[in-house]
C-alpha cells in the first residue's frame, strides 16, 4: 500500500517537474522567433498602411515679377502676389521587415528619408497685381511668372529646413502611434548616407 503512494507521489512530482520544466524551455529564444515575427509583420502591415503621411507644411507668401525684354517695343511686365503651400512627408509604403529589429521592450525602426511630397501654389489666394504692356502677351507672362513662383517656394521649403521639421515630427506623431501598435518603446532611425530629394 505505501509502495502504491509513494509510485503515486513520485509520478505526480515528475509531472510537476515536467511541466516547470516546459514552461521555463519554451521561453527560450528559439521558441520566440514566430512570435518576433509575427510581431513584427502586424506592425508592418500597420505602418505600411498609413502611405505617406505628412508631417509638416509651410506656407509661403511672395511677390513675383516677371518681365519680357523686347528690342523695340515696350517690355511686357506682371507683378503677382503668390501664396503657396509646401508639405514634408514620409513614405511608410517603403518599410520592409528588414527594417525593424526588437531587443527586449524595444522596437528600433529604420524610416525613409523625409521628402517633399508636393509644393504648389494657391490660386485661391494669389492675384495679379499689375500688369504693363502684356496685350497679347499676357499668358505666356504669367505662365512664367507662376512657374518662377513654384520654383521659388520649394527653394524656400528646402531653405528652411522643412525636411529636418518633418524627422521632427515624425519624432512627435509617428514615435507615440508605432509604440501603440507594438506595444514597445520605439526608436526611430534614418539612413546615414544619401541625399535627401523631393518626391518625384
Amino acid at each position: 500500500m505505501i509502495r502504491n503512494w509513494v509510485k503515486i507521489l513520485f509520478y505526480v512530482v515528475l509531472i510537476l517537474l515536467s511541466i516547470f520544466v516546459w514552461e521555463k524551455v519554451k521561453t527560450l529564444s528559439f521558441f520566440k522567433a514566430d512570435e518576433v515575427k509575427t510581431t513584427h509583420n502586424i506592425v508592418i502591415r500597420e505602418i505600411v498602411s498609413l502611405g505617406k503621411m505628412e508631417l509638416v507644411k509651410y506656407s509661403f507668401r511672395d511677390v513675383v515679377e516677371q518681365e519680357i525684354i523686347r528690342d523695340f517695343l515696350p517690355d511686357p511686365k506682371a507683378i503677382l502676389i503668390v501664396q503657396g503651400v509646401a508639405v514634408g512627408c514620409i513614405d511608410l509604403s517603403k518599410i520592409t521587415e528588414k527594417d525593424l529589429a526588437s531587443s527586449g521592450d524595444t522596437l528600433v525602426i529604420n524610416l525613409p528619408n523625409p521628402e517633399i511630397c508636393y509644393h504648389k501654389i494657391d490660386h485661391s489666394k494669389s492675384k495679379i497685381y499689375k500688369t504693363d504692356y502684356a496685350f497679347m502677351n499676357e499668358a505666356v507672362l504669367l505662365d512664367e511668372a507662376y512657374r518662377k513662383a513654384e520654383e521659388q517656394i520649394l527653394k524656400s521649403a528646402l531653405d528652411s529646413d522643412i525636411l529636418e521639421q518633418t524627422k521632427k515630427n515624425a519624432d512627435l506623431i509617428l514615435k507615440p502611434l508605432i509604440e501603440n501598435i507594438s506595444s514597445k518603446k520605439v526608436v526611430i532611425k534614418y539612413p546615414l548616407s544619401g541625399d535627401l530629394k523631393r518626391l518625384k
